[in-house]
């Protein structure tokens, strides 16, 4: 299969999963729902299930498992400390980068 079509059939099976989870609530629950832990629990499933689809894929996008697990790791601390997403990802980006310019150079 071509890498393109691939990466454009990932794109349009998370967005259908997102839609869809976000959907089933509203067909099966006709009334207004007022339990405080559903609706933070259907608030937090469309999160949870993207996060479950895309993580592992961090780790082999590289081609680095090391490189990975380091930028991974940066973003993780720079997230816990409030940093903004665009920080994150520029910062997780720039570890990954240092860290195969190290592994290279060595």
């Amino acid at each position: 299969m071509d890498k393109d079509l691939h990466v454009y059939l990932l794109i349009m099976v998370m967005a259908l999963t997102t839609y869809l989870i976000r959907l089933i609530p509203f067909l099966f629950f006709k009334k207004k729902i007022k339990s405080q832990f559903v609706n933070s629990m259907l608030y937090y499933i469309p999160f949870a299930v993207l996060t479950a689809m895309t993580f592992p894929t961090v780790f082999f996008v590289t081609g680095n498992v090391y490189s990975s697990i380091f930028g991974t790791v940066v973003a993780i601390i720079a997230s816990v400390s409030k940093r903004s997403l665009l920080v994150v990802a520029v910062l997780a980006v720039v570890a990954i980068l240092i860290f195969n310019g190290i592994s290279f150079i060595i």
